[in-house]
């Protein structure tokens, strides 16, 4: 079920609020499904509450999170040439929108190069997702926003049947920022591109983000650092639990762990019980059994090499026409043209 609520500067923005049969409904499946399996998880996709989006944000800003950085300056000497690469006008997608700071250096670059731009945000937040898309309509009178409070794959599914939100011949270019395509293993990575693909046209484009393989002293601190920040993001989904689900989780009894798994070559993201203890979800009505040191996995993040990215574009039906990194080389912006 869709529904439409237009605000904001008139005939610029339509916020579409995409419903799934019952998210509150799908929460709790998803939470009793992760609590009552061996070994227990929570799925990643539930981080981004309210105050969950607010501490990623932090989170992004934290001396040892090198991400944003390395977005940052990618998208600052290159948002012209990647903009370039896609012929003619165009509209831009983006998954996983976030505040979109730095979707404005390829906005900006596509503004340079066209009279207006139609930008189609999707985020999972709609507080993050109203709040700034109004800022950047105040910013860019030339922008037009469609934006969708979605998860990926229900977004996906309305933009391909939707036909309203293309006009006349402009290419799409889908962004992907950020590691998220870490967050999937490797047959769900190609799964989401192939659905990607079904969105886009020959000849139209995803720009996606990938973290780069490196060392665990780089990995480690940006997935647990020293002001317990990114702790918090993680424990923040007990505190949902309680909150949602009626739950008593003693969030004082669970720490933070982030882990490099070398082998499979991804970080790995945990909630630890300190203690043998009960904890109860009423609006569930679930009761589960945690022992001391027991894990709660609620994460993992793939780190990558140019081989393997190529092989996920040779796979769903794309070529990887470029990539660009920052002067380190932790991460890089990746092309794929839809063939």
């Amino acid at each position: 079920m869709l529904a439409e609520i237009r605000s904001g500067p008139p005939d610029r923005f339509i916020l579409r609020r995409i419903s799934h049969g019952g998210d509150s409904t799908r929460f709790a499946e998803d939470v009793r499904a992760g609590l009552t399996a061996t070994p227990k998880y929570l799925l990643p996709k539930y981080f981004y509450d309210e105050l969950g989006s607010q501490l990623f944000e932090a989170v992004c800003r934290l001396p040892e999170y090198y991400l944003m950085r390395a977005e940052r300056e990618i998208l600052s000497r290159n948002a012209d040439e990647i903009v370039a690469s896609i012929e003619g006008p165009a509209r831009i997608i983006e998954l996983g929108s976030g505040s979109a700071e730095k979707t404005r250096y390829l906005i900006e670059a596509m503004l340079r190069r066209q009279s207006e731009l139609h930008y189609l945000p999707v985020d999972i937040s709609d507080v993050s997702l109203e709040s700034s898309s109004l800022e950047l309509l105040h910013i860019y009178p030339r922008l037009r926003i469609t934006a969708f409070v979605a998860d990926y794959f229900s977004a996906i599914d309305a933009l391909a049947k939707d036909s309203a939100t293309r006009r006349g011949d402009a290419r799409t270019v889908v962004l992907f920022l950020g590691s998220n395509i870490g967050n999937f293993d490797p047959n769900e990575s190609r799964v989401f591109l192939r659905e990607v693909r079904r969105v886009l046209r020959a000849g139209d484009g995803l720009l996606m983000g990938a973290d780069l393989k490196k060392s665990a002293r780089v990995l480690v601190p940006a997935y647990s650092d020293a002001l317990g920040v990114t702790a918090a993001f993680n424990l923040n989904l007990l505190v949902r639990i309680n909150r949602e689900l009626d739950g008593d989780f003693n969030i004082e009894n669970f720490k933070h762990r982030a882990v490099y798994n070398e082998e499979l070559g991804r970080m790995e993201m945990y909630i630890v019980s300190r203690e043998r203890q009960t904890a109860r979800m009423r609006a569930i009505d679930l009761e589960i059994q945690l022992e001391r040191g027991e894990t709660i996995h609620t994460e993992n993040s793939y780190k990558f090499d140019l081989e393997q990215l190529a092989a996920f574009a040779r796979d769903t039906d794309f070529a990887l026409e470029k990539t660009w990194f920052d002067g380190a080389r932790y991460f890089s912006f990746n092309l794929f043209a839809a063939r």
